[in-house]
């Protein structure tokens, strides 16, 4: 590629070999502009204009197309340096209408205050980048045709700080979307005009010198957000009561007048929310005036509340019901509507609701088998869904020609994504052609066992006497009628993360289901079949013995971009590591990996296997009482040139983990500006003062695990 200082060649015949690639004979630039046109949107932004513009006339024209300039997005573009940013804002800035650097956090400020240059953008996302009030406020004043903001409110905004300006252009924005780290209302009470509201809590109890924060730290700020023109309501909270409380602050204003024109209302929470008399005021107004698409309340609000049925729904396309005791007959009586026509409904969040799928939630117990009639129900009714979570739960089949869990959802030949609990995929009765799976024995010395070279085929086939993945298995006929599956969960119905947020590191682990122990390779080597494959979570399989179907998936889902793995097999040594290796060496567009295991011994031989892997981006490994190999992480480091986040969360002692940290930021953080690493101890008690610091965009996405599918609206935001 030619480097940004290169003059644009007078003849055309005259190219860089990058541009004049050939195929049968052909030239690359013999093809239309509108194929070119295609191809060129998939390359970087920064790249486009920087490099690929300059390497013959005719790309220089097609790199300026409006179709490829007026939207720039450099959000995970991790070689986006602060030269090569301000030169593209200094190059195309003037026809730039929608730029996102979201969760460029490696920025500066200074940077980022170029986007005043942009003076055309209508939308732009700044979420994860470092803005003080005065900057915010120099850049939105310059911004007049500005309608679409995304930022963050950090410790030290000041609204005062704000000029006439700048509350000028905000006064024009329609939607925002706010992520919180300190008590404020930040931009809300400039923005008149609001008609998207977007709300992110992140906002700690405690400051880093131990001091207890409160919402009465808003007191004097302007309390009067202008929701009168709101259409969408939506807000997230990290867990903390902090959290709890500014929200509160939030929906007072919406308790004294329910917008007219409110059609989305969702609020997510980890853990009890309590209902107060102005949230049942906000409730009691919405069931009278407003008519909704999209819904999403905390449990505590919904738990044994008769308020679903008085709650009026107009071609709804989301819904979310996360952790609540939702019983299955009051999913079908007052959401479905006795199997009222629900084709508008894209996405459903049932995950933790351990009684949706039974009849009365008080004689039943969570083990209990599903009454799969409810199940046909919903699924005739939501026959458009594309994206449905039923994880965190023990949904189990009953035996039955056809009234499997997974052969009714196999009517749903829309579904992109899919959460599913391990116990709900097994057979209804055991498997006679699998031997039943040894129980998890207590801890066992670290390592992998025998030695195995990388690159060797050491395991047996995942299917040891079969011919393949059998059709009498309802998890194998449930793939193959949901070919275009994109977003795949299996995870133990008992499983929680070893990190969770906010909290220390959880030392024990409850038993997985016993009905999951039916689950093993056979089951993984059949999501081989899902050719259109990109991100892929597999938690709390016991009965995983070599792992073998992992290199099925390797092979056969060649657009795998995600993989987070963790507590496969028996709990005490990990099994899988021969298969794993052969696995990575076919996942060529695999950009992260989440790997958690006790005991893991990330050695030599891991990180030359996953060295193999060319698109890889982002790496946590959390492991307790697991182990690591300073050197060869240094040497997959320095192999693997795209790797922008390294986190290690083992049994390493805090010296070997902040040795083996400085190192590796000595060594690549010049190369690399992204670079965020993080080695520590899983079960010091500083986790979570550490974790304080990971850039969100990592955090949200990988270090932390949970289940993503359905977890919001689709197309909440750009």
């Amino acid at each position: 590629m030619a480097s940004s200082g290169e003059d644009i060649s007078n003849d055309d015949d005259d190219m860089h070999p990058a541009a004049a690639g050939m195929a049968d004979g052909v030239h690359l630039l013999g093809f239309s502009d509108e194929i070119l046109l295609h191809i060129l949107s998939h390359v970087p932004s920064t790249d486009l204009i920087l490099n690929v513009r300059r390497t013959c006339r005719k790309l220089a024209a097609l790199c300026l197309d409006k179709s490829l300039i007026h939207t720039v997005l450099l959000q995970k573009d991790y070689q986006a340096s602060e030269d090569k940013v301000r030169q593209l804002v200094k190059e195309i800035g003037r026809e730039i209408q929608q730029l996102s650097m979201a969760g460029c956090y490696w920025l500066p400020g200074s940077t980022v205050e170029h986007v005043a240059r942009c003076r055309s953008l209508v939308k732009v996302n700044l979420s994860g980048c470092h803005l003080t009030s005065l900057r915010l406020s120099k850049m939105l004043s310059a911004l007049q045709h500005l309608r679409s903001l995304a930022i963050d409110v950090s410790p030290g905004f000041d609204a005062s700080q704000l000029s006439s300006e700048c509350k000028a252009t905000l006064s024009r924005v329609r939607e925002l979307k706010q992520t919180l780290f300190t008590p404020s209302y930040g931009v809300v009470p400039c923005c008149t005009s609001l008609e998207k509201l977007l709300l992110y809590f992140e906002i700690l109890d405690r400051t880093r010198e131990g001091a207890i924060l409160s919402g009465q730290l808003m007191v004097g700020q302007s309390n009067v957000p202008h929701y009168q023109n709101l259409r969408v309501f939506y807000a997230r909270l990290a867990p903390g009561y902090i959290n709890q409380e500014v929200v509160r602050l939030y929906l007072a204003v919406l308790s004294d007048r329910t917008p007219q024109n409110l059609h989305a209302f969702l609020i997510s929470v980890p853990g009890s929310f309590a209902e107060s008399g102005a949230t049942k005021n906000l409730l009691d107004s919405m069931a009278r005036n407003v008519v909704l698409d999209a819904l999403q309340l905390p449990k505590s609000w919904l738990n044994g509340s008769s308020l679903l049925q008085h709650m009026k729904f107009n071609n709804p396309f989301y819904f979310s019901f996360s952790r609540c005791t939702l019983s299955g007959g009051h999913l079908i009586q007052q959401v479905i509507n006795g199997g009222k026509d629900l084709r508008s409904l894209a996405s459903l969040n049932l995950s933790g609701c351990v009684h949706c799928l039974s009849p009365d939630s008080l004689l039943r117990k969570a083990e209990d088998d599903i009454d799969s009639s409810i199940l046909e129900t919903l699924v005739a009714s939501c026959c458009n869904l594309r994206h449905l979570n039923l994880s965190a739960a023990h949904h189990h089949s009953s035996e039955g020609l056809g009234r499997h869990l997974c052969q009714l959802l196999a009517r749903l030949r829309h579904l992109r994504s899919l959460s599913l609990p391990v116990c709900s995929v097994a057979d209804s009765a055991p498997r006679a052609d699998r031997a039943p799976a040894q129980p998890a024995m207590h801890a066992v010395p670290r390592g992998f066992g025998k030695k195995v070279r990388v690159g060797v085929q050491s395991c047996p086939s995942p299917f040891s006497g079969q011919a393949g993945p059998q059709p009498s298995s309802v998890f194998w006929s449930l793939l193959k009628n949901l070919p275009f599956l994109e977003h795949l969960e299996l995870i133990g119905s008992n499983f929680s993360s070893a990190m969770p947020r906010n909290e220390p590191a959880i030392r024990n682990s409850l038993p997985p289901c016993s009905r999951a122990q039916s689950v093993g390779d056979s089951e993984v080597a059949a999501i081989g079949q899902l050719a259109f494959l990109r991100h892929l979570t597999l938690a709390q399989l016991p009965s995983v013995l070599t792992g073998s179907g992992l290199v099925n998936i390797g092979l056969q889902c060649q657009q795998l971009r995600s993989l987070s793995l963790a507590n496969l097999g028996m709990m005490g040594k990990v099994v899988y590591m021969p298969a794993l290796s052969d696995m990575l060496k076919h996942c060529k567009r695999l950009r992260d990996l989440r790997l958690e295991q006790p005991y893991f011994s990330a050695n030599a031989q891991f990180f030359q296997a996953l060295s193999q892997c060319p698109s890889l981006q982002r790496l946590c490994l959390v492991s307790r009482s697991g182990t690591l190999q300073p050197d060869a992480v240094l040497a997959f480091m320095a192999r693997c040139l795209q790797v922008v986040m390294c986190h290690l969360f083992t049994g390493e002692s805090l010296a070997t983990c902040k040795s083996l940290q400085q190192s590796l930021l000595r060594s690549f953080q010049a190369e690399r500006p992204a670079l965020n690493v993080v080695v520590f101890p899983l079960l010091h008690e500083g986790l979570t003062d550490v974790i304080r610091d990971v850039p969100l965009v990592h955090l949200d996405e990988i270090t932390l695990f949970k289940s993503r599918v359905a977890e919001e609206p689709p197309n909440l935001w750009w």
